[in-house]
């Protein structure tokens, strides 16, 4: 039997938890004919946003960087918090500590290799949490790139 549902705050303080302490999601993009892109790329969450690194020429960044758009997926299915928003290049070199978060966050540090890499921050614009189907009503956490009250 499934716990009871949580309350907005819990969910909030749970699904902020998982953002800061898991390292990887699964990011959901398209090419411009609609061909669906899935892949798991590690992250770090600075409190506003996700910074991924994948290589430039790999599907999902040049996805990302044609539409600026993704979705992506933390946790687990029966813990899962689901963000959709905006994707855009962060050039190398732009932001350096925030590119020392990112590796030491996910232990994986592009400035380290030969290959054409890009750092891609994604700012949620919405973001929903659940655990079983009994918190499926008041899954959305925050609409319009704002918190909700409850």
């Amino acid at each position: 039997m499934a716990e009871p549902p949580r309350p907005y705050a819990q969910r909030k303080r749970d699904a902020l938890a998982r953002l800061e302490n898991d390292v990887d999601a699964w990011v959901a993009s398209a090419s411009a004919d609609g061909a669906a892109n899935l892949a798991p790329l590690s992250y770090h969450w600075d409190g506003t946003a996700l910074t991924f690194a994948a290589p430039r020429a790999s599907h999902t960044a040049r996805n990302l960087l044609r539409s600026g758009r993704a979705r992506v997926a933390v946790g687990t299915t029966r813990d899962v918090v689901l963000l959709e928003g905006a994707a855009a290049e962060l050039p190398r070199g732009e932001d350096v500590e925030l590119e020392d978060a990112h590796a030491q966050a996910t232990g994986f540090d592009p400035r380290t290799l030969r290959g054409d890499y890009v750092y891609l921050r994604f700012v949620p614009e919405w973001i929903q949490a659940w655990r079983e189907e009994n918190e499926l009503p008041g899954r959305d956490l925050m609409r319009d790139g704002r918190w909700l009250d409850s």
